[in-house]
């Protein structure tokens, strides 16, 4: 029986002898509508923990699930956790906890949701349409614009190539 309080006890075992679970990607549009649901519960009790663990109760509002956005970083990070903690260490990853955590500091910017820190969820801002004639603007950008039209060369190349011959000089 899996413990509520360890989010590795969450993570589905493969049938036959007990292994590692292999990391897998979630990609939410890509679930059936009831994996998804068993992978919001699972992500649910996972930020469940983290908020505790980590002292995030101010940080992740408790209406993250509404925030798509949060979602996403949300789940990055938890995929992200589960191979860090429980799959196999590779031997050149000894900082990978550490390298987590770091990544979760990172993320912690993104998961405030100001507008929701009362307590009270408030629905994202309705997005910008794009204007019209937008994809035809983008287009015309793509087949004309030097970012996208000039010949490949690495801005560095030129630096080598003046050290290269500075070398090369004869004294």
């Amino acid at each position: 029986m899996s413990d509520p309080m360890n989010p590795a006890d969450l993570w589905p075992m493969p049938p036959g002898p007990a292994r590692t679970p292999e990391p897998q990607r979630w990609v939410w549009a890509a679930m059936e509508p009831a994996e998804r649901r068993i992978r919001m519960r699972e992500l649910g009790a996972w930020v469940d923990w983290l908020r505790r663990t980590f002292e995030l109760h101010n940080t992740i509002t408790h209406c993250w699930y509404r925030h798509s956005p949060v979602v996403e970083h949300l789940t990055a990070l938890y995929t992200g956790w589960m191979r860090t903690y429980a799959a196999e260490q590779e031997p050149a990853r000894e900082l990978a906890e550490a390298d987590w955590i770091n990544t979760l500091h990172a993320f912690t910017p993104r998961l405030q949701l100001a507008a929701c820190a009362t307590g009270t969820h408030q629905e994202p801002p309705m997005a910008v349409p794009p204007p019209a004639g937008g994809a035809e603007d983008f287009e015309l950008y793509l087949t004309l614009s030097d970012a996208t039209t000039a010949p490949a060369a690495h801005p560095a190349a030129a630096e080598l190539h003046r050290r290269e011959a500075e070398l090369n000089a004869p004294l």
